[in-house]
């Protein structure tokens, strides 16, 4: 007897029944995440919007406020391989994406190329200070943040799924460090700014024990979970008035877009790739609530961590110390 195929309703209640997953694993992860995490609820909410994107995400902050601990505790958390490279000025493409090598058969002679994997296939992989690594180094990446896979001797890998790349980078030490291409940054869905916590939860921080660090987790959920929701957003429904925002928004930071302050002060600005991150970065931000369809103000809520590292100010807009947050439509401008 062949099964019943699914109506549309029941579809949709089983969408519904997810959406309200993802929001209690919203919960059960910033609950996970807080055994070593104090503070930084929202960047916690953007990392994990980018997770059910699967959006990269660059992580800007001074030394010593978590970055690391964030990404490394997220895998934990969700059952995630975790690879972690070190980007110095010596590390070369075959240390990220792996190399071949000659191995011999000890019964026949013969020998043979194998391919041994680098630190890049894992499901979660931190480049730590991306930036200190020259661009030849860096463009080992390209590949796999856009395709999920690498090329290796003439053969193309496959990577696991899920696979996102979380990079860190120091704002502050700019000696012996190598600006990332545009290409490469427009690949990251989210640029975070990482700030310093208030004083309560700095003094939260000073008063955890070294045991809090290594408190063991529990699995929230798993990567072929995180798979089937990463598909849910992408399937999710946005109503038209709310996408068009989106794209209005990505459009108004580009020169000639008719804004006077725009085109003094900006080289160059968002492209389409930048419209589609907030589309779905807001389809996140709703399930995450509970909610079934984004509305405007999930758009502007993921908007600036889209955008930031999008709009290229010129000269004058650097010399007079204009940001690119001054520039979006977000907010008034001078």
């Amino acid at each position: 007897m062949t099964p019943a195929t699914p109506s549309p309703a029941s579809d949709l209640d089983a969408d519904l029944r997810a959406i309200e997953e993802v929001a209690a694993a919203r919960g059960a992860l910033r609950a996970e995440l807080g055994k070593r995490i104090v503070g930084q609820a929202e960047l916690i909410d953007h990392v994990l919007i980018a997770l059910l994107c699967r959006g990269h995400c660059l992580l800007v902050g001074v030394p010593g406020l978590g970055k690391t601990l964030i990404v490394a505790t997220l895998a934990e958390a969700l059952a995630m391989r975790f690879g972690r490279v070190q980007f110095t000025p010596d590390l070369m493409p075959s240390d990220i994406t792996g190399t071949e090598i000659i191995e011999e058969d000890r019964a026949s002679g013969q020998r043979a190329f194998r391919f041994v994997p680098g630190p890049v296939f894992a499901n979660l992989i931190l480049a730590d200070e991306v930036n200190r690594t020259p661009p030849k180094t860096q463009a080992a990446l390209l590949q796999a943040m856009q395709e999920r896979r690498v090329s290796v001797g003439g053969k193309t890998h496959e990577l696991p799924a899920p696979f996102l790349v979380f990079a860190t980078q120091n704002p502050i030490e700019q000696e012996g460090t190598y600006p990332l291409p545009e290409a490469q940054l427009d690949r990251f869905m989210f640029d975070l700014e990482v700030g310093y916590p208030t004083a309560d939860e700095e003094l939260a921080i000073a008063q955890l024990t070294p045991q809090a660090s290594t408190s063991p987790l529990k699995p929230t959920l798993d990567p072929g979970r995180i798979l089937a929701l990463q598909a849910l957003v992408e399937r999710a429904p946005i109503g038209e008035h709310v996408a068009r925002y989106a794209v209005e928004l990505a459009r108004a930071t580009r020169p000639g877009c008719g804004d006077a302050y725009v085109d003094r002060n900006v080289a160059y600005g968002a492209g389409p790739r930048a419209s589609q991150y907030l589309v779905l970065g807001a389809k996140a931000r709703a399930a995450m609530d509970g909610r079934p369809v984004p509305d405007l103000d999930d758009v502007r809520a993921v908007a600036l961590a889209v955008l930031r590292h999008r709009v290229v100010v010129n000269f004058q807009a650097e010399a007079e110390g204009i940001g690119v947050e001054r520039l979006l439509p977000l907010h008034e401008k001078p």
